[in-house]
């Protein structure tokens, strides 16, 4: 049914003219992977060297599309929550097939790769030896299965919608009972979240004061289940001023101003340049520390964020949910 979708069937066209590209740049990249040789003045390197500059170019263009593309994905999942019988938001879509929580982890985890590869395009292409171009195109090698899986991903997830069974509502997901896939963590002592966001955020501040790019990639790796985990389990109780709601996807409607695209926004650029700090590091990349300070930005967004909606209604209401 779904396929039949307007939406969905833009994403899955959008999604296969990047998947071919994505396949002529793995050919291109397999053999320039075997055949560069940077010291070489054969025709056959020069062949290699324009080439490595269109599948680059390729390379940045799927990124960059990807990101907006992510967005419209997003919103085609609200728009099915309309459809599907007890779907509140896109949570419940999400969760209509067991491809659908894999499918936005895919999602999330390829645009963190893509983004560094750009990363390692960017410093290779300052440098007139051009010595990472090898690797980056064996990193490109390493990540297009995952490329590929998330399209095969999203055939299996919206082929196997059937809109006539009811799906689990986001109270259902994301509460505490058992038998929610969250439950562990909605269940955790409100102190304990707390300490772990609060003090990864340290760890991060730490990180930057001291200038430790390794440091700084690793709080940041870790920043990121951390500060979904606490915004389900606490943080979103306030957004919505309702205890038992905790669901995450609900923070991109309307009725909530769209804060979550604000929150999620500041979250990845945060950790994205807090791990892409630590790569220019290792690569001697000067931009390092810049990198460093603007992931600290975008980590003090996020917790000013989340922060302002439990001290607001302390302050409102002189209580805590």
């Amino acid at each position: 049914m779904n396929l039949l979708s307007p939406d969905v069937i833009a994403i899955l066209m959008l999604d296969g003219i990047l998947s071919l590209f994505a396949l002529l740049a793995l050919a291109i990249s397999v053999r320039i992977v075997l055949k560069w040789d940077a010291d070489a003045t054969t025709p056959l390197q020069y062949t290699l060297e324009k080439r490595a500059y269109l599948v680059a170019t390729i390379i940045e263009y799927i990124f960059y599309l990807k990101l907006p593309l992510f967005l419209y994905f997003i919103y085609t999942l609200d728009l099915l929550s309309n459809i599907l019988p007890g779907a509140m938001c896109a949570a419940g879509v999400t969760n209509a097939t067991v491809y659908g929580m894999w499918l936005f982890v895919v999602k999330i985890l390829d645009l963190y790769l893509f983004g560094l590869w750009i990363v390692v395009h960017r410093i290779d292409m300052r440098r007139p030896d051009y010595p990472y171009t090898k690797p980056k195109f064996l990193f490109f090698i390493l990540i297009f299965p995952v490329f590929m899986l998330e399209y095969w991903l999203e055939w299996r997830h919206f082929g196997g919608i059937d809109p006539h069974v009811i799906v689990s509502c986001c109270g259902t997901l994301f509460s505490a009972a058992k038998t929610s896939a969250v439950s562990a963590f909605v269940t955790l002592p409100t102190p304990v979240t707390l300490g772990l966001f609060y003090g990864n955020f340290l760890l991060i501040v730490a990180a930057w004061f001291f200038k430790k790019p390794l440091l700084t990639a690793l709080a940041n790796l870790l920043f990121i289940p951390v500060a979904i985990v606490s915004l389900i389990a606490f943080f979103s109780t306030y957004v919505y001023e309702m205890p038992h709601h905790h669901c995450p996807f609900c923070l991109l409607q309307g009725d909530y101003h769209y804060v979550g695209y604000a929150m999620y926004t500041a979250l990845f650029v945060g950790t994205f340049f807090g791990i892409a700090a630590w790569v220019a590091e290792r690569l001697a990349y000067p931009a390092a520390k810049r990198w460093m300070k603007w992931s600290l930005i975008g980590d003090i967004l996020y917790v000013a964020l989340v922060s302002y909606y439990p001290i607001s209604f302390y302050l409102k209401n002189g209580v805590w949910l």
